[in-house]
């Protein structure tokens, strides 16, 4: 799923780069100017069950409730790594995926994201081997890697992975709906 043809490289760029939440504006409009909305679906990829790994869902809701229409991945619906697969594979081929998850990191990226008109690999900070995801991806940096990885998740502020998905839902819908 990580078809990603050349691109002129100013917010869109192949390396994944940290930016701030202000910077995701930008980032999702370039992604709109590119792209018909009609054929953009959004993988909103983790599970309801761990507050970190939350990210996607939340946003999936969010977006369904401000009326995308193409969502895959929300509280009710979770994509997670039971049913990443299939959730893909039930994509149209011509849609344009931008793929949304959680992701931990360093101390100083926490609560930064990291973009890219690259997939993203679901759950490699946590030891899992999945499919790449997406034309282009967000990962939300909610906590700090460390030796334990599920643990981390877990214990994650829900407020911030919140205030995070808040941050994601606002910039997807100033870069579309504005």
């Amino acid at each position: 799923m990580g078809r990603s043809g050349s691109l002129e490289m100013s917010v869109l760029e192949t390396e994944r780069r940290r930016i701030a939440g202000g910077e995701l504006v930008d980032f999702f409009r370039e992604i709109h100017r590119r792209h018909e909305e009609e054929k953009i679906t959004f993988l909103c990829i983790g599970t309801d069950r761990s507050t970190g790994d939350a990210l996607g869902p939340l946003v999936g809701s969010r977006l369904e409730e401000h009326g995308f229409a193409h969502v895959v991945g929300t509280l009710e619906y979770p994509c997670d790594a039971d049913n990443l697969e299939q959730r893909l594979a039930a994509i149209p081929a011509d849609h344009i995926i931008i793929a949304i998850d959680a992701s931990l990191g360093a101390s100083t990226s926490v609560g930064n994201y990291l973009v890219s008109a690259q997939p993203l690999f679901p759950a490699q900070s946590v030891g899992h081997s999945l499919p790449a995801a997406g034309h282009y991806s967000v990962a939300g940096v909610v906590n700090v890697k460390g030796p334990k990885p599920y643990w981390t998740l877990q214990m994650t502020s829900l407020y911030k992975v919140m205030q995070m998905a808040e941050e994601i839902t606002a910039a997807i819908l100033m870069a579309f709906k504005s």
